[in-house]
């Protein structure tokens, strides 16, 4: 693994109400930047130099609030940090809602979306994604799991929490056919953290995260004493990706070409070893993945 050091980078954060913070990222010094790479992103970025990308900070590791409650970290801001190293611009991390980010990027609020999005075939009808990452979904039970719950099956007649918008609120959905004359109580809030604290709390049995995330709260030692793994299945594995809007080509393929020039580096694989992910690595940049 490459030495990595710390390299504190100015990346604005803009958050509902419009206060804005930095968040620091961990890159390698030898990742470069390239020319040619940025001379292929659209004038208007290369004008500005810079990118916004919506993100919703509730789902470590791969993006949180820091204990300052302003400064976001994570994998996703260290990688959106190596890849304008790359091309040579800003990457604002912008916080906003995860259920309508898509509309967002497409009205051109936003240049694209980093927050864990899935790549699927329904997505991809609004949006072009740049795949970075591959996990599936597992389900979070407090700890202890007094409800016994081992898998999927086990939540029919339960209440469960989750993240509206998300491929699992759509896997939970599709799960209630399974369940019979016991149906899933399934209540959906705004934002992971917001889902969380319905299981910590006891008003839900469990919630469904991709496997990074939820293997975080399971042993993380501000988390772990209220949460643990339901088991180690993944539901449903897929790419995580970010997308852009159709049409905004130059964008996505500039972006593409700088990931795959991170991960060529090692860069991105100590990125994933620093946040406990390595599990999810991919080993080039994909362009709309999903399957």
């Amino acid at each position: 693994m490459k030495g990595l050091v710390a390299a504190f980078v100015a990346v604005a954060l803009v958050s509902g109400c419009g206060a804005a913070t930095t968040t620091a990222a961990v890159v390698d010094n030898s990742l470069q930047f390239d020319k040619s790479l940025h001379d292929m992103l659209p004038l208007s970025v290369q004008n500005t130099g810079t990118i916004r990308f919506v993100t919703d900070a509730s789902y470590p590791p791969m993006e949180q609030f820091a204990p300052d409650g302003r400064t976001i970290v994570g994998f996703e801001p260290d990688l959106a940090d190596a890849l304008g190293r790359v091309l040579g611009v800003k990457i604002q991390m912008v916080t906003g809602a995860f259920q309508t980010a898509l509309d967002k990027v497409a009205d051109g609020t936003y240049d694209g979306v980093m927050s864990a999005m899935t790549d699927t075939e329904e997505r991809e009808k609004k949006a072009d994604f740049v795949n970075y990452f591959s996990a599936g979904t597992s389900v979070i039970v407090q700890r202890g799991n007094p409800a016994a719950i081992a898998e999927l099956t086990n939540l029919c007649g339960q209440v469960v929490a989750i993240e509206q918008g998300t491929v699992q609120a759509d896997l939970l959905h599709r799960s209630q056919s399974g369940c019979g004359d016991r149906p899933m109580k399934i209540n959906e809030y705004k934002t992971n953290a917001d889902a969380l604290l319905q299981l910590r709390t006891g008003r839900a049995v469990a919630v469904l995260n991709d496997y990074p995330a939820a293997a975080y709260l399971a042993t993380d030692n501000r988390t772990s004493n209220y949460y643990q793994l339901a088991s180690t299945a993944q539901y449903e594995p897929g790419l995580i990706g970010i997308p852009f809007a159709k049409g905004n080509t130059q964008l996505r393929d500039a972006v593409k070409a700088a990931l795959d020039k991170v991960i060529a580096s090692g860069v991105y694989g100590d990125l994933l070893a620093r946040w406990g992910l390595t599990n999810g690595a991919v080993t080039s940049a994909v362009v709309n993945g999903a399957v």
